[in-house]
């Protein structure tokens, strides 16, 4: 049986707009719609054939290159095999996956049992991680940061410091603290870990009971605009949380799994162990999962009531899920991503000195940004521009994304095998797009 599928842009959008909630339909990123037919690697064709270079990677899904043909092969061996096994039974493929993805956590002494919970989605897994702190430390308040981004779920919400994805009905008990913006943190540039610091201090003294169940932090944040955690924040903040009873919880889904370059995990680079990791995202190279990584006995007093995630360890998702792990190693995409980010990140100051538009460049690895702003001096967000060069890079053959907390950031983190070739086409591009804005 084939079942017939009209590729055609209008009727696709047609159908979209017509069947879809118009909740789904709001999150789109360009003025005009298109469709996407093929993907191979670091590339995109849409469905009149044209080739871009994917600079987003589906919002960080697509970690090892689109349609990755070992990450394929080992979705499709298993999909024909058994294509979905509930948790309820055994099936060795995502207990291996588990041994494989706790022996990628940091264990210095050889003392840390990591335990796996696999969720069918990062928002899942944010959900389940806030239940697992609670539970496990017996404290209701959770801290996060302002301009982060943790999920769409109404829990995920709840921890979410950007109003356009916050929804009535969230549940409570959150206090939010100061991000460490090294641009435009509320303690100017380059202010360092410190004063940050001192402001958890505060907010757990003046926000919450005084004990706190966790912490969340993104050690890059990613739709927040790509605003990495300066040296020593993520260490100081385990240190303070964990003295009034509560967890540090990295939320690893868009910075893990290389991305960053320097090490398998964003929160490496401090030198501190998280008490638990959330991952996913480019767990599965588009495959849906997601993970809970956790010490186990934290993870241990969840079992006195029903936890389950329908999806969560699918066979055929966990099946890519180890290909993924496999393919980052014998590719050499953490090296990689070390490599052609800092060359990328080169060519965008190139590009700074060149367009007064930009405010910021930043970032590490594969997880980069530029930052608009309509006066450098007083560094007043500018979304428009920030658009108009969207817009202009969709025809210089770049598909990237728009974030941060007022849409004044362009976020790139494209797939891992990017290359050293792309690199000039890409700031070329870049470069077009500004151009064409006083054309």
């Amino acid at each position: 049986m084939t079942l017939h599928t009209d590729w055609t842009l209008n009727e696709t959008a047609e159908r979209r707009d017509t069947y879809y909630a118009a909740s789904q339909r709001k999150f789109v990123p360009f003025k005009d719609p298109m469709v996407f037919k093929k993907g191979q690697m670091q590339y995109l064709w849409d469905v009149e054939g044209r080739k871009y270079t994917d600079l987003l990677g589906m919002n960080v899904c697509i970690s090892v290159g689109h349609s990755h043909p070992k990450v394929v092969a080992a979705a499709m061996e298993q999909a024909q095999e058994l294509t979905h096994c509930t948790t309820m039974f055994y099936h060795p493929v995502p207990a291996h996956f588990a041994q494989e993805l706790a022996a990628t956590m940091p264990n210095p002494d050889g003392d840390i049992e990591w335990v796996v919970h696999f969720t069918n989605s990062g928002a899942e897994a944010i959900d389940l991680a806030m239940t697992m702190a609670r539970t496990y430390t017996g404290n209701l308040d959770l801290l996060a940061l302002r301009t982060a981004y943790h999920g769409p779920t109404a829990a995920a919400q709840s921890i979410t410091g950007i109003s356009g994805w916050r929804h009535p009905g969230m549940p409570g008990n959150v206090a939010f603290v100061a991000e460490p913006n090294q641009y435009r943190g509320i303690f100017g540039e380059h202010a360092g870990a410190a004063p940050y610091l001192d402001e958890i201090e505060r907010t757990i003294d003046t926000a919450t009971s005084g004990r706190v169940a966790g912490m969340f932090i993104e050690s890059v944040q990613g739709y927040g605009g790509i605003v990495e955690m300066p040296k020593g924040y993520m260490s100081g903040a385990a240190e303070r949380v964990r003295a009034k009873g509560g967890l540090l919880i990295a939320d690893e889904v868009q910075a893990g799994f290389g991305r960053t370059g320097d090490h398998m995990w964003g929160f490496e680079r401090d030198g501190v162990i998280p008490d638990i990791v959330v991952m996913a995202k480019g767990i599965g190279n588009g495959f849906p999962l997601g993970a809970v990584v956790t010490r186990k006995h934290i993870a241990a007093p969840m079992a006195e009531k029903f936890m389950f995630h329908t999806y969560g360890a699918n066979p055929t998702s966990c099946a890519a899920g180890r290909a993924v792990l496999q393919v980052i190693k014998e590719d050499n995409l953490q090296d990689n991503a070390r490599q052609v980010g800092a060359a990328l990140l080169k060519r965008l100051h190139v590009l700074k000195e060149r367009h007064a538009a930009i405010g910021d460049v930043r970032g590490r690895g594969l997880m980069l940004a530029i930052e608009m702003v309509k006066d450098r001096k007083t560094k007043e967000p500018d979304p428009d521009t920030t658009a108009a060069v969207f817009e202009a890079c969709r025809e210089s053959g770049l598909i990237l994304s728009k974030s941060g907390a007022y849409q004044s950031c362009l976020r790139m983190v494209p797939p891992m095998c990017l290359s050293l070739d792309d690199v000039e086409q890409v700031y070329e591009g870049l470069d077009q797009a500004f151009n064409s804005l006083s054309a």
